[in-house]
Parts: structure tokens; sequence; C-alpha cells
């Protein structure tokens, strides 16, 4: 297996990113590539990003614009999609190289950090709900050979959704490595549009994917 890339989307992240590029720095000096692709951000999270010795990118805005942008510049072989406010567990790169000698793409488990007790809940549920249906979320993330990523033409390019889209494109390769070590993600959007309410969006937000209403729709009442 090939180097690992560690790809990062963000967009007005200030307030994580020294968090996380103090976190990605052990990775950064033991050989893995991290690129940090800027959709535009306000706050000077290129510069925060830049001044921690990272590769800074920058792109049109939009998750799966920005991965695509990012996927295009890397160098290594493996591709992992990293969320800003996500943190990988130890040991993270060698579960990835183990789990892509038999599999072609996978994710990881994740915790949903916050106070809630139902965050728990949800994450058992999503991880649940993934490993049945080989459906992967950006919370859990994803990671892939190139060129499995480059077999599927990358995220589509929509504003809302690409992980499932994505996902349903690699299924047609193969199942997903669905690895129990778990990423831990901020709960911060849960816990300030409120637990329950969250949850109701994002499944009817999915039931109406799902009968095929178009992502620039749904990206409307998500925002």
């Amino acid at each position: 297996m090939g180097r690992v890339s560690i790809i990062v989307p963000m967009l007005n992240e200030a307030a994580v990113l020294s968090d996380l590029c103090e976190h990605l720095a052990p990775l950064a000096r033991s050989g893995v590539e991290i690129l940090f692709v800027d959709g535009g951000s306000q706050d000077g999270s290129d510069a925060i990003a830049r001044a921690a010795g990272f590769c800074v990118l920058m792109s049109a805005a939009g998750r799966a614009r920005q991965m695509n942008a990012g996927a295009r510049a890397a160098r290594g072989d493996v591709l992992l999609f990293l969320h800003a406010d996500t943190r990988l567990p130890d040991g993270a790169v060698p579960a990835v190289e183990a789990a892509l000698q038999s599999h072609l793409w996978g994710r990881f488990d994740v915790r949903i950090e916050g106070r809630s007790w139902m965050l728990r809940v949800v994450a058992a549920l999503m991880n649940l709900r993934s490993r049945l249906t080989g459906i992967a979320t950006g919370d859990q993330t994803l990671f892939m050979t190139r060129s499995a990523y480059e077999a599927v033409g990358g995220f589509p390019d929509q504003p809302l959704m690409e992980d499932i889209e994505i996902s349903r494109s690699l299924k047609r390769l193969g199942p997903p490595a669905c690895l129990r070590l778990r990423v831990t993600t901020s709960g911060r959007r849960w816990e300030t549009r409120g637990v329950w309410r969250t949850i109701v969006l994002m499944w009817w937000l999915r039931w109406r994917y799902w009968r095929g209403v178009p992502a620039e729709v749904l990206a409307r009442a998500y925002r």
C-alpha cells in the first residue's frame, strides 16, 4: 500500500483549526500527506493552517468540490477525507492500510462528542445503519484507494449528500471496510439546533433524497 493522503475541506473553521493542526502534526511527521482545502474562509482559516506548516489549497466553495480538488492534488495512493471537526483515533493510518488490503474503500465507526446522552444513541444507530446498508457518511471519515476514487469519478458535484452518493457508487466496486475504531466528531451542530430536531431533520432529508428530491433543494432546508 502506497502513501496515505489526508484531505481536509474547510470553510471558516478557525475555532477548531489549532487543535486539528496539533492533532495532525504527528501524522505529517510520520510521512502522511496532509492537504487542507479552503473554500473561501473569511476568518483566517487558511492562515492558521499555513502557520502550522501545512499545505493549503484554495477551491470553489462546496465540500464535494473541495474534496475533489484535494484528491487531484494529493500524491497518495490512499485518500482519506477528514472533516475539520473530526479527530482520528490512535492507529488510524495502519488500520486503514490493513483494511485496504482486502477492500477498496471503507469508513470508521463514529463517536459524537457532546453533553447529551442522546448523541451516544445517534452515533450507535449511525454505525449500525452503515454496517447494514454499506452506506457511509462523511462524519465517519471515508477512505479509499485512489483507483476506487477514480473509478467512480470522485465526489458528485452537489451541495449535500455527496457522501451518500459516492458510497452508492463505491458499493458497486465492493463492500466497505467498516472499522470498529471510532473517530470522534463534534456534536456542536446537534446541540446548537437541538438533538431531536436534528435527528428528525436528517431523516427527513434522507427520505426526500431517496424519493428523488435534488440535493440543491435539500441543501436550502439543511442550512
